[in-house]
């Protein structure tokens, strides 16, 4: 993964789109924590998190190695890694197949057993098929290339892009799924979006900013679902159980307590779980709304190399 531009290694305000490489200057429109940018409309984090920033947001609390979710939450992680396993097993060539932004390798388990060779790169990766590198450094052809919920963490997708194009076989395939900035949850909690995830994730992308990239490079987009992203009805029962007395968070509610940010007590947790029960139904119906305008909370994307 590349380093972020010199002009970023320490806080600062945003200079330069991190989606388009424009400069943000009096044409972008300046939100809370992020700058949009005139060009593309894609908005970049902003203020710019330092090294030391980001070194903390992914303090281990984010990802240990016990698990993140209490109950069956890393269970269903694991089911539906080995879904999107099946799922490029079936649409690509045969070959190798990479996973950038790994995390815990689930994918890449899935996909080894499925009998396909795979590699991930993810920093400070355990494993020897979980590479800390950056991409423009990998070489050879790809049958897949894969960005599950990780463009918006670097700090040049769009660059990142380009180099998974480069590296795709003929034939191969580029899936990214990622959240959707131009989605009706990102409209109704504004700030308070779960998605939004600052400082964590540098670019906030509407799904139009993904498929004109692609396009650009010379990929055909061959699939596109507001569905098949992913939290599309947690992220709005997060979003509506945020809206009560108190800001109850729904996703510091069903991790584990090593996987916490801060301390959650029993009671408020068990208080806060109740409340996303209660608002599932709601929350469901919302989803299916943003699906059915095809304005999803996450937007996932098959593209293929002519």
């Amino acid at each position: 993964m590349r380093s972020p531009p010199d002009e970023r290694v320490s806080a600062r305000p945003a200079a330069r789109c991190a989606w388009c490489g424009s400069r943000l200057d009096d044409g972008a429109r300046r939100l809370s924590g992020r700058a949009v940018c005139g060009a593309c409309g894609v908005a970049t984090t902003d203020p710019w998190p330092s090294a030391e920033e980001l070194e903390r947001a992914y303090a281990g609390w984010y990802r240990p190695e016990p698990g993140r979710f209490s109950g069956p939450g890393d269970m269903l992680l694991r089911r539906s890694r080995a879904a999107l396993a099946g799922r490029l097993d079936r649409i690509a060539p045969a070959g190798r197949m990479l996973d950038v932004g790994a995390g815990e390798g689930v994918l890449v388990d899935a996909l080894r057993a499925r009998g396909r060779d795979a590699l991930g790169i993810e920093p400070h990766g355990s494993r020897s098929d979980l590479v800390d590198t950056e991409l423009r450094q990998v070489s050879g052809e790809w049958a897949a290339v894969v960005f599950w919920h990780s463009l918006e963490h670097l700090p040049e997708p769009g660059a990142a892009l380009g180099e998974a194009a480069r590296l795709l076989a003929p034939g191969g395939v580029l899936v990214a799924a990622l959240p959707n900035a131009a989605s009706l949850q990102a409209r109704a909690f504004g700030d308070r979006w779960l998605a939004l995830d600052l400082p964590r994730h540098l670019v906030h992308v509407p799904a139009a900013a993904l498929l004109a990239r692609l396009r650009d490079l010379g990929l055909s987009v061959e699939r596109v679902s507001h569905y098949r992203g992913g939290q599309l009805v947690f992220g709005w029962a997060h979003g509506l159980v945020g809206l009560l007395p108190g800001r109850p968070d729904l996703y510091a509610a069903i991790r584990r307590p090593a996987a916490r940010e801060r301390p959650l007590a029993g009671r408020r947790r068990a208080a806060t779980l109740a409340a996303g029960a209660a608002l599932i139904l709601p929350a469901a119906a919302c989803a299916a709304l943003e699906v059915a305008l095809r304005r999803g909370g996450s937007v996932y994307v098959e593209a293929r190399r002519a």
